[in-house]
């Protein structure tokens, strides 16, 4: 990607970082992968190197499937987002920074980035932030219309728990959850998958009861053994001379 002189410096060092490397200042120390990325310094820092930028703005850095994404809430205060599609994971809309290589091109009927041609949900045009940052920058004059100013951003409460770990999470459309009202999300989707689960163990359990309860009852073997002991034998009958 080619930047411009009208591309502030910490959009330029977001979009070409390596993230989750292990970081030199702290190599014996455990997860000591860089995670966070401070807007002021434009470094990435990992968790130990997190007390001297507290009061700088933060951005936290999750991974997909070895792919770095930022919370939408947090990118739409530094530029504007509109068209870039989003993800839901953990209960948070997310955008990818950088395109995602593909393994091969395939051009069908839908939707499609207009930068990399990766298929898109409606009404999306970018793939991800550096797709719309370069499609700025082949078509405007500049990104100053579509930078904000944004003089504090710091890590959310939820941030500072997840700068020590960085699993990977499945991510999910953001319109194939109910967003609307509030009360969907990621966990919605599981709900009927739970609820047949449930009626599956209750039939399976039904059935065992009914198998067990039609089950003949047959004596011990004790029992069997004493009454084969107490049988007296009858008198043998013979037949009658003539």
């Amino acid at each position: 990607m080619l930047f411009s002189s009208q591309v502030p410096r910490w959009l330029q060092v977001l979009l070409t970082e390596k993230f989750f490397n292990a970081c030199i200042m702290h190599e014996e120390a455990k997860k000591n992968e860089k995670n966070i990325f401070c807007l002021d310094c434009c470094i990435s820092l990992c968790p130990h190197c997190f007390d001297p930028h507290s009061s700088h703005r933060l951005l936290q850095i999750r991974r997909y499937v070895y792919h770095d994404v930022i919370r939408l809430d947090d990118a739409t205060k530094l530029m504007d987002c509109s068209l870039v599609q989003s993800y839901i994971t953990n209960s948070s809309k997310v955008i990818f920074i950088n395109q995602r290589p593909q393994t091969r091109q395939f051009r069908g009927s839908g939707n499609f980035c207009t930068i990399c041609d990766r298929s898109l949900q409606d009404p999306y045009l970018f793939c991800s932030l550096s797709c719309k940052v370069n499609y700025l920058l082949r078509t405007e004059d500049g990104l100053s219309e579509f930078l904000f100013e944004c003089n504090y951003l710091p890590l959310s409460d939820s941030g500072l728990d997840d700068r020590l770990v960085t699993p990977d999470s499945v991510l999910e459309p953001s319109c194939s959850t109910k967003t609307s009202s509030g009360s969907g999300g990621y966990d919605e989707v599981w709900c009927p998958a739970l609820a047949s689960t449930a009626m599956t163990s209750e039939i399976v359990r039904k059935k065992r009861t009914s198998l067990t309860a039609c089950r003949p009852t047959c004596p011990p073997v004790l029992e069997v053994s004493e009454c084969l002991m107490n049988r007296r034998k009858k008198t043998p009958q013979r037949a009658p001379l003539y």
